[in-house]
């Protein structure tokens, strides 16, 4: 398409748009909320998925079976296999879709920095993606590098999530003013890296433990074969890490010139953190059970969304008389 037929599509989707109401800063922030939360939310269904053995509940891809789009009775499938897996789709399709949608719309009719609606854009775009490699993992057998790679992009799409969340909030016409010594913001950068080692490593571990995501035949899917207490060590060496340096930042940005939101954020991000952490260490000496998996997902995003939101804290986008910069210290 050329770029004068794509200016014309753009400006009839926004003539179409401006047919909406104009939302509030406060609705746009609402709607951004939920967004995130739905992002957070079809990964924690995601892993009651794997947890009951639903995983091939619906055999097939996009329809449930072959010949219908909804589940059917089987005797080859339990009928509350069906239910959790083609459930987990329409959460995908209702929750996800609706949320990304609306965000779209609603900062496109507000007409928003181009910062923002790129956030925007990539929610219903990734959303797609998810759809299409969700199907993959089906098609495939629930292949444990596929199931993986499935999750870590749904821990990718909270992290943008939360950043648009925070960012939707700030004035367009605002500048970046620093609230926290830049070193300390490296370093929650930094720790965000350290993090995804973290997800990956982690992603190991359930490759190869316990739970394969499908009774029907375990012995089809493709596993890892690996040494669960050796990637257990790694996985809580890289969890050491990050606390590590989550520490160094809580240190400077006490010693140094910071917000108070920043130092409630840091204390938010500790607290969470902390408590996924135990989870892990419980579910590690508890054989993994079903319900602490579900809860470590769920702990997972929250330290997602808790650190990237604490990296935009960090130097947001202030105007006027709002505009409280914090003089920054070098190192």
């Amino acid at each position: 398409m050329s770029d004068v037929s794509q200016n014309v599509v753009y400006r009839g989707f926004l003539r179409l748009v401006d047919y909406l109401p104009l939302p509030t800063v406060r609705t746009q922030r609402r709607i951004a909320l939920a967004v995130l939360l739905s992002q957070a939310l079809i990964a924690v269904t995601g892993s009651v998925v794997r947890v009951t053995a639903s995983g091939l509940g619906c055999p097939t891809w996009p329809k449930c079976f072959d010949d219908s789009l909804v589940p059917l009775a089987s005797d080859e499938v339990p009928w509350w296999h069906q239910a959790i897996e083609f459930g987990n789709r329409q959460i995908a399709v209702w929750i996800v879709v609706t949320c990304s949608a609306a965000i779209v719309l609603a900062v496109t009719r507000a007409r928003r920095r181009r910062e923002v609606l790129v956030y925007a854009w990539i929610m219903p775009a990734s959303t797609l993606f998810q759809g299409v490699l969700g199907g993959i993992t089906v098609l495939t057998g629930l292949s444990w590098w596929v199931v993986g790679a499935h999750m870590l992009v749904s821990c990718a799409m909270v992290w943008i999530a939360a950043t648009l969340y925070v960012k939707v909030a700030q004035d367009d016409a605002g500048e970046t003013r620093p609230e926290a010594p830049p070193i300390s913001r490296r370093l929650v950068a930094l720790s965000g890296a350290v993090m995804a080692l973290v997800l990956a490593a982690g992603v190991t571990v359930t490759g190869a433990g316990p739970h394969a995501g499908d009774r029907t035949h375990p012995e089809a899917i493709d596993r890892l074969h690996a040494s669960i207490p050796a990637l257990s060590l790694v996985h809580g060496l890289l969890v050491a890490s990050y606390f590590a340096v989550l520490l160094v930042v809580a240190a400077q940005v006490w010693r140094g010139d910071a917000s108070e939101t920043v130092r409630r954020r840091v204390k938010i991000v500790l607290i969470v953190a902390g408590a996924q952490s135990l989870i892990g260490v419980v579910q590690y000496f508890t054989n993994v059970p079903a319900l602490l998996v579900v809860l470590h997902v769920a702990g997972a995003c929250s330290v997602i969304a808790e650190t990237a939101i604490l990296y935009q804290l960090m130097a947001p986008r202030k105007v006027g008389a709002d505009v409280g910069a914090v003089t920054a210290k070098a190192g």
